[in-house]
């Protein structure tokens, strides 16, 4: 039962998957930011279109996003172990979560910043701003709001993911869940860890929806 060991290794859980979810996200977000400004810049249509550039930050994206994470977690342990030194627990997981993430982040910003107004755009051009100036002060300003909204769901993404690494010895909530839900049959250990992720989810979909609202001026 939910003893004093109990309590600690979920408290210990709690942690991981924090740790896993929003380090994963910062790095993601190092690597597929840039990546999603590249493929929105090169595209047709774009600031400075590329068809190489942009067919291959494609085929990457594509490549990346149609592998089910779980079957990416396994294809990576070796270049997890390379990186880490290891290729279980926390530290480990967030290798192939950064990988995952960063195509998926990249296709949320180069949506987000396609979405920005032409007129803006070329508003900009006709005041003299070069390519590097539209895209920090025009692209990512006037795509806040959607780029911030795509985190949140990011985040949410990840925590799932960080949970299903649990599967491998991924630790987290996740491994929680699987060794004592699953090959123990302690239900109640499952349960909690359950309701645990679904309140750490809504805090993160809480403060993402929230802050978004706050930095959106056009509902002021």
């Amino acid at each position: 039962m939910f003893d004093a060991k109990v309590v600690a290794m979920i408290l210990t859980g709690i942690k991981d998957t924090l740790y896993m979810t929003l380090v994963s996200t910062f790095f993601g977000y190092a690597i597929g930011l840039p990546f999603g400004i590249i493929l929105n810049v090169t595209r047709s249509g774009g600031l400075h279109p590329n068809k190489v550039i942009y067919g291959i930050g494609d085929f990457i994206c594509n490549i990346v996003r149609s592998i089910p994470f779980l079957i990416l977690l396994i294809l990576l342990i070796p270049f997890t172990r390379l990186i880490v030194g290891q290729s279980y627990g926390s530290t480990a997981t967030i290798v192939p979560l950064v990988i995952c993430a960063a195509p998926y982040i990249a296709r949320v910003v180069e949506t987000a910043l396609n979405e920005v107004d032409a007129g803006v755009i070329e508003a900009a051009r006709a005041m003299g701003a070069s390519n590097l100036q539209i895209v920090f002060k025009v692209l990512l300003v006037e795509a806040r709001v959607s780029l911030f909204s795509g985190a949140t769901i990011t985040t949410g993404l990840l925590l799932g993911y960080s949970a299903m690494s649990g599967t491998v010895g991924g630790g987290g909530l996740g491994d929680i869940a699987v060794r004592y839900g699953y090959y123990r049959w302690q239900t109640d250990i499952m349960i909690v860890t359950v309701l645990l992720l679904i309140l750490i989810f809504q805090i993160i979909q809480n403060i993402g929806t929230r802050f978004s609202t706050h930095i959106d001026h056009r509902k002021r």
